[in-house]
């Protein structure tokens, strides 16, 4: 996955998080890192971003490297989100960079699910820091995944 690909499927297919400012930061292997800056579009009445475009920043960290790590298999593999736990430190404003460090993690849970033809579930953490680095925001999504039967 690199910025041009994830640009592509946020204008078509998840505008909305276009719109609100969600962005590619970069990508190695087990690391994905996006990002939103405070502006207009996506604050609340309180002076920071609205809770919903960090969490739609914070999925898209580990999802779109979920989402890449399956497409590398060539398998036809269902994923979707089935839990989400938050918790909120620090008003968000300025730019916040999420980070989701669950590469292997994810390797690991696919390779299951491939041997075993069983979903198999995993939590990614999702970890939003501010310019200054100070964490903002830490958000687990609960995936379940599984290789589609034929």
């Amino acid at each position: 996955m690199n910025k041009e690909t994830f640009d592509q499927v946020l204008k078509t297919q998840i505008p909305i998080a276009w719109i609100a400012g969600v962005r590619f930061e970069s990508y190695a292997q087990n690391v994905f890192k996006t990002s939103v800056e405070l502006d207009f579009l996506n604050q609340n009445p309180f002076g920071s971003m609205f809770w919903a475009v960090e969490g739609m920043a914070a999925e898209f960290a580990g999802g779109m490297m979920l989402v890449s790590k399956i497409q590398a298999t060539g398998k036809s593999i269902a994923s979707l989100v089935i839990k989400n736990e938050v918790t909120f430190n620090k008003k968000a404003v300025g730019k916040i960079i999420f980070t989701c460090n669950d590469g292997q993690l994810i390797d690991e849970k696919i390779q299951k699910a491939i041997e075993t033809s069983e979903p198999a579930v995993m939590q990614l953490t999702s970890t939003g820091r501010d310019e200054a680095g100070d964490e903002v925001a830490k958000f687990v999504f609960t995936w379940s995944i599984k290789v589609r039967s034929n």
